[in-house]
């Protein structure tokens, strides 16, 4: 009994530790990754160019990055994202669905592999649908997409400002090369 009392106290002291440790310096910070009230799918198919995201380990590296949207008969939305990395293309096919169209029109899911799907909140998108800004629930992801490899320095800017006051560290955005 003993024994096991120890045990108790030693796992509550770890998790404690733990708790303090993940929690100790700054607070986290709180995002507006509110998404858009309308998202006209069709007019979203097509290729976009990455100007800018927040690195992974998915893309780390990558170069001359695009993703390309096809409307499937389906529904669903197929999707292609290529890109160079070590100056060797690399490709990749997943698919996109729409969870609650009517309830959350700006939110997809993205699945690259199997059932496995994430979230794609498109936050920000130019009233022309040339640029777009996704996101997800959580601040880990986010992407600056363009209908051209390059952006104009203004339109960019109001990206960033925008970013910035919905909460998002935007010195952590990695520009990529087109």
């Amino acid at each position: 009994m003993l024994r096991m009392n120890r045990f108790y106290v030693w796992m509550l002291s770890f998790v404690g530790l733990m708790t303090g440790a993940t929690c100790k310096g700054s607070l986290p910070v709180k995002i507006d990754n509110s998404t858009v009230s309308q998202l006209d799918v069709p007019r979203f198919m097509g290729k976009w160019y990455e100007i800018a995201r927040y690195e992974h380990r998915f893309e780390r590296g990558m170069t001359h990055v695009t993703a390309e949207y096809t409307l499937l008969d389906d529904g669903k939305i197929g999707v292609v994202n290529r890109g160079e990395k070590d100056n060797e293309p690399r490709e990749i096919t997943g698919k996109a669905r729409r969870p609650h169209p009517t309830q959350y029109p700006g939110r997809l899911e993205v699945s690259f592999f199997l059932w496995f799907y994430s979230d794609y909140y498109v936050l920000e998108l130019s009233p022309d649908y040339e640029y777009a800004v996704i996101g997800s629930s959580s601040d880990k992801y986010l992407w600056i997409l363009c209908r051209r490899p390059h952006m104009s320095q203004s339109t960019l800017e109001h990206i960033l400002d925008t970013l910035t006051q919905r909460g998002y560290d935007t010195s952590l955005l990695t520009f990529v090369s087109q």
